[in-house]
């Protein structure tokens, strides 16, 4: 007998199919729970991948959308960051389930950083590719310092340079174009206001290799963010920013001496206005230190939230991402290496507006 539908016992007693039915879930978390357990040695995340599987976990709720500046493209609110997660192995298993709760932006980078995630990628992104918005990104390789001013030769190779590695991520992901490309970890304003390396994009974009410039930076993150709204060129940037304010990525930390994001939001308004897409990263990094080596909080943020968000059902890391969500961001770019990962960060991007008093 193949089913409890063909089975007369359980067709005449509802409540026999029913724990037959349970049974049948019970026994499908547990092999799957323990397959994930030996895979992943996290116990929170070998009993929800059991539970999804079983149909027994709590249902996912509604993704948000917003429009990402001048792109146009209207993105979930949690980008799926695939650098870490690809950079060894394909995840497709984690890319298909964000895809089919509503996730429609990936993030990626160049291989001499993230290894053969680009790669790794490949496969999933060409069967979808028209239904998702992938960014990727690269250094761009001029060796001087944040405080330094690029000189014309060093920009002309370094032009080169990024060109080369966009071509480079185009023929690891077996694609032709990107939506967006990063210059990755920018830290120098000379750079992200260079002439020459800005046109070494348009060329791209002329040859249809991309659409959008974007920067990601986290150090001096506040001047090079300044720069990108004064040049007008960036589509998108991708910003290291917490609750408390600038996140320093040398220091594993937040920035000494910075503003709190909610003194911050001026200058964010301002480059929404001047058309870019915002895109937060680090938002909870500070949290998952580690106390007896000096460093992470849990609690480094509970200061900044109100009531409200503080009795939410949601962990210190959700709590992070829903507030820099609705304090000035579009969207944050999340890495996710478990569907335990991926969910926490999917409940918090989409449940963010329900925490807030929204005008």
């Amino acid at each position: 007998m193949s089913n409890l539908e063909e089975d007369p016992m359980t067709e005449s007693n509802p409540k026999l199919a029913a724990t037959r039915r349970r049974f049948i879930q019970y026994g499908t978390m547990l092999s799957v729970s323990a397959n994930a357990l030996i895979q992943t040695r996290d116990v929170r995340a070998a009993v929800l991948e059991g539970k999804e599987a079983a149909g027994l976990a709590s249902p996912w709720p509604t993704m948000q959308y917003r429009k990402l500046g001048r792109t146009g493209h209207n993105s979930s609110r949690l980008v799926f960051g695939c650098g870490a997660t690809l950079s060894r192995e394909p995840h497709d298993d984690l890319l298909n389930a964000a895809f089919e709760a509503g996730v429609n932006t990936f993030d990626v980078g160049f291989k001499h950083y993230y290894a053969d995630a680009e790669k790794h990628l490949g496969p999933f992104l060409n069967k979808h590719r028209d239904d998702i918005f992938i960014i990727s990104k690269a250094y761009v390789p001029a060796d001087i310092e944040w405080n330094e001013d690029i000189t014309v030769e060093q920009a002309k190779a370094a032009a080169s340079g990024w060109s080369a590695y966009l071509d480079e991520s185009l023929e690891e992901m077996n694609i032709e174009h990107v939506d967006a490309y990063y210059q990755m970890a920018s830290s120098n304003v000379s750079i992200v206001k260079n002439e020459e390396i800005y046109r070494a994009f348009e060329a791209a974009k002329a040859a249809g290799k991309v659409d959008h410039l974007g920067v990601s930076t986290h150090q001096n993150a506040q001047n090079v963010l300044q720069a990108a709204i004064d040049t007008g060129w960036y589509s998108l940037a991708m910003i290291a920013i917490t609750p408390g304010g600038w996140y320093d990525w040398e220091d594993r930390s937040i920035l000494e001496g910075t503003p709190k994001m909610v003194d911050l939001k001026p200058l964010l308004d301002e480059a929404r206005h001047a058309g870019i897409g915002l895109v937060g990263m680090k938002a909870g990094r500070f949290l998952a230190g580690r106390q007896w080596l000096g460093w992470g909080n849990p609690d480094a943020f509970d200061q900044y939230y109100d009531e409200k968000l503080l009795k939410a059902k949601l962990s210190d890391f959700q709590r992070s991402y829903a507030f820099v969500l609705e304090n000035g961001l579009d969207v944050v770019n999340a890495d996710m290496q478990s569907l335990l990962h991926l969910k926490e960060n999917f409940v918090a991007a989409a449940t963010s507006s329900d925490y807030f008093n929204l005008a």
